[in-house]
């Protein structure tokens, strides 16, 4: 039983799963809009609704605390998170959506999903 179990593990260790969240965050917060399998669109919806949620509240602790949750990379995309806060400050949730794709061709037939922000 997977009691306790809530995060999907990837077949990645710690530090790979976390580079790896974090990279398609940054990826959705430049593009607004990618394409992945549906388990990584998953895990990833939980972790940018968190970093869009906490902009919501405009402070410097706050634009420190995003770029400390996305790496160095993330500096570049903090102003966009904090656009899309201001567009969403009145939704209590729910920013992004999820759009099942079908099947990957090729050898492992994963399923795809696209995962946008919500208009």
């Amino acid at each position: 039983m997977r009691h306790h179990n809530a995060n999907r593990k990837f077949g990645r260790e710690t530090n790979q799963r976390r580079a790896l969240l974090r990279s398609l965050a940054i990826a959705l917060f430049k593009h607004k809009k990618i394409e992945t399998t549906e388990a990584k669109a998953k895990e990833v919806r939980k972790y940018v609704e968190k970093l869009v949620t906490k902009a919501k509240k405009d402070d410097l602790a706050t634009r420190r605390l995003l770029i400390s949750k996305l790496g160095s990379g993330g500096k570049y995309v903090v102003d966009n998170i904090f656009e899309l806060a201001k567009v969403y400050k009145d939704r209590p949730g729910g920013y992004t959506r999820i759009i099942k794709k079908g099947e990957r061709i090729g050898s492992d037939g994963a399923p795809m999903a696209i995962i946008e922000f919500v208009k």
